[in-house]
């Protein structure tokens, strides 16, 4: 029997399949720790190493040698951790790169380039990491995940979306209301407002349709109430559900679980694309009924790409699942 990845997806590309959380961590004792929350819950989010606002002042080069080391050693069993590096308007971003990419190449889920103003600065820094991984012999592409958090990236962000090795594109929620200097009050940056507030709301959907549109993620800001992880549930239900984001970053522990409940498939709708699929490939992945309804390709692929959502999230599926598309 055709898997679904062969039999669904021979016309392109299609969105990459990676966790619904994103977990910050700015310091060795806070990156172990990370590990340890993934070695407890499952390979069900992924953690990004931060050499950006994690590094002390003149201690960059030893807080990127500390991530390389990190990301090699065997607390990094899932090879499920990332880094953020300086960005573009930084001295240091190069310094990162020439560190970090040769040192960690093989093994770096992803890379994220802050505060772009520009297409222009995302692909410079793209191109730089490019160059290093070849000299390096790193023949892998290591995943790119771009932040919009600035008026210029906001205005190339469809241009940006179709950079080479880009994974994600992240919305920066602070550093972009902070450009309007004074114009969105601070208090859109909590909830209700970030999402009812028009000219965050028309940003957040931008982000999303540009993203998607390319077939890359598109990643949702961080939840500032740090003890309430209720408040981060609903913040993750609503950018999964109002605005179409299909990840979200974490910056407290609490906030990991919350995220990865949120975004999970609806259970009613994961059963049904689990009897789908079973029944589509037996019928060699043409057109089917279902509960009264015709089923082709195209709800397939749908199906098939919330499945394997559901397996990353650490939902429960079917035996029959398991046994015929994860074994």
């Amino acid at each position: 029997m055709t898997h679904p990845s062969e039999a669904l997806f021979e016309n392109g590309k299609s969105l990459p399949i990676i966790p619904t959380c994103e977990h910050f961590a700015g310091s060795e004792k806070l990156i172990l720790k990370g590990f340890e929350m993934q070695k407890k819950l499952g390979p069900v989010f992924d953690i990004t190493c931060d050499c950006e606002d994690g590094a002390e002042t003149g201690k960059e080069v030893e807080h990127a040698q500390m991530i390389v080391r990190v990301v090699n050693s065997a607390e990094n069993p899932y090879a499920m951790a990332g880094t953020r590096i300086h960005d573009h308007g930084h001295p240091d971003w190069r310094q990162d790169i020439d560190i970090l990419v040769p040192g960690a190449g093989e093994k770096l889920a992803y890379i994220t380039l802050p505060k772009s103003t520009c297409y222009e600065d995302a692909k410079t820094q793209i191109e730089y990491i490019q160059k290093v991984a070849r000299e390096a012999g790193i023949s892998r592409e290591i995943p790119i995940h771009v932040l919009i958090e600035t008026h210029g990236a906001l205005q190339d962000v469809e241009k940006i979306a179709t950079l080479p090795w880009l994974q994600v594109l992240d919305f920066g929620l602070m550093d972009f209301v902070s450009g309007y200097q004074g114009a969105i009050p601070a208090i859109n940056m909590r909830s209700p407002g970030q999402f009812d507030h028009r000219l965050i709301g028309a940003a957040k959907a931008r982000v999303a349709q540009a993203a998607i549109q390319n077939k890359v993620i598109p990643c949702h800001n961080v939840t500032l109430d740090l003890k309430n992880p209720y408040q981060t549930y609903k913040d993750a239900e609503r950018a999964r559900n109002e605005f179409g984001f299909m990840r979200m970053w974490s910056i407290y522990p609490t906030q990991v679980q919350a995220i990865v409940d949120a975004m999970k498939p609806d259970f009613t709708e994961l059963e049904a694309a689990q009897n789908i699929l079973i029944k589509a490939q037996d019928a060699e992945w043409g057109p089917i009924q279902y509960d009264g309804e015709l089923h082709d390709r195209a709800t397939y692929r749908y199906f098939w790409e919330l499945v394997q959502r559901a397996k990353f999230s650490g939902a429960k599926l079917f035996d029959e699942t398991e046994k015929r598309f994860f074994a």
